[in-house]
């Protein structure tokens, strides 16, 4: 029998008008990107995970396009159940869902399986965390405490067979809100099992919530770094394809793929930093399918990789080792091209090139060599 396929809804329709800012906080920068793209790039990067679907608000269609690039997506209601529905309503061919709020946007590729592993044994699962302040109920004057021993917070994302999900959903109450998927379910008579939820999924809600978010994300960090360098020969006949641009020139590069020095040093520099081996190991050169493929593939394989570990890409520093061409005039096109294959700021990326003098293969005009630097910053062990 074929694994469960499974999608996943980011709800992020919502103005976030409470974290104040000029842009929604879903939007808003968080640990150098936006918030929307850490839990996107991690449910994109989980291979249990084949679609994922993205509910924004009217008009949000071009913040969207800026914070993740070109993303499956569908515009939500005016409440969550409503984005929530507009999200189900889209989802094709899974048979498991998972909901997820735009506001958690630390999420850990374990968490993920934790709550699939779970839809082994129930419809519904949910991340949970103990509670370990004092409970007292509310008033003018302190009220009554609640034994914290059978109390938890609940985090999302939520897990579900999407065919119990969207039966609940159709028989809950119209015009009544609910507070979260899991309660729909419950309500139906569907059990959810809770499952260890993770101190680093806290919601973002107010604007205090943005600098402790920051400092529990570089608490759980550290920064790694690592090189990568390639070389290929210069032939008649070929393209010369450059940091995923393509380049007038008499000669282009023969090898690996589209022998893309540039992307397949920055790929295994990536590789690199989570200590994953290098672009052949992945890519074997001698596997057909990779003959002429564009590297572009690579460099994004290696990044999500990257981001299944719970890691981000910081910045790359790239050089370009040749004669000729001269890289200058397709400087800013190389430099924009990396950063939109890795969804990072053009800040974050670097270009430079250089010569030998005329000495050594690239001096002679017989290939072009290029050396990488990345820098990321990956959960402590």
């Amino acid at each position: 029998m074929s694994p469960p396929r499974t999608a996943a809804i980011i709800v992020a329709a919502g103005k976030g008008e409470r974290a104040g800012g000029d842009v929604p906080k879903q939007f808003a920068s968080l640990a150098g990107r936006p918030m929307l793209a850490h839990s996107y790039t991690a449910l994109l990067a989980h291979p249990a995970i084949g679609d994922v679907i993205v509910v924004i608000g009217a008009g949000q269609e071009d913040v969207l396009r800026s914070a993740v690039g070109e993303a499956r997506h569908v515009i939500g209601g005016a409440t969550r159940r409503d984005s929530v529905l507009a999200g189900l309503a889209a989802v094709e061919g899974a048979d498991r869902v998972l909901i997820h709020d735009a506001a958690r946007p630390f999420l850990s590729a374990a968490v993920i399986d934790r709550l699939l592993a779970a839809l082994d044994n129930a419809p519904g699962a949910v991340p949970a965390l103990p509670v370990t302040d004092t409970i007292a109920r509310a008033g003018s004057d302190l009220g009554d405490t609640i034994d914290r021993s059978n109390v938890v917070r609940v985090q999302t994302p939520q897990a579900f067979w999407l065919e119990n999900l969207r039966a609940a959903q159709a028989a809950w109450p119209a015009g009544q809100e609910a507070t979260d998927d899991a309660q729909v379910l419950r309500a139906h008579g569907g059990q959810v099992m809770t499952v260890e939820g993770d101190p680093m999924l806290e919601k973002v809600t107010h604007a205090a919530d943005f600098a402790a978010a920051e400092a529990r994300h570089a608490a759980a960090m550290i920064s790694r770094s690592a090189s990568g360098y390639d070389v290929h020969r210069l032939e008649a006949g070929e393209e010369l394809w450059l940091g995923g641009v393509l380049i007038p020139h008499d000669k282009g590069l023969s090898g690996h793929s589209d022998a893309d020095v540039a992307l397949h040093a920055i790929t295994d520099a990536l590789l690199g930093t989570i200590a994953a081996g290098d672009i052949g190991s992945h890519f074997p050169p001698s596997d057909p399918q990779w003959k002429g493929a564009a590297s572009d593939q690579f460099l994004a394989h290696a990044a999500a990789l990257v981001t299944a570990r719970g890691g981000v890409v910081d910045f790359v520093d790239l050089t370009i080792i040749c004669e000729a061409p001269k890289i200058g005039p397709h400087r800013e096109s190389i430099r924009m091209r990396i950063a939109d294959i890795l969804r990072l700021d053009a800040s974050q990326v670097s270009v430079k090139a250089t010569t030998t003098e005329r000495l050594g293969f690239t001096g002679r005009g017989e290939g072009i060599a290029a050396q990488a630097v990345a820098t990321v910053r990956v959960p402590r062990v």
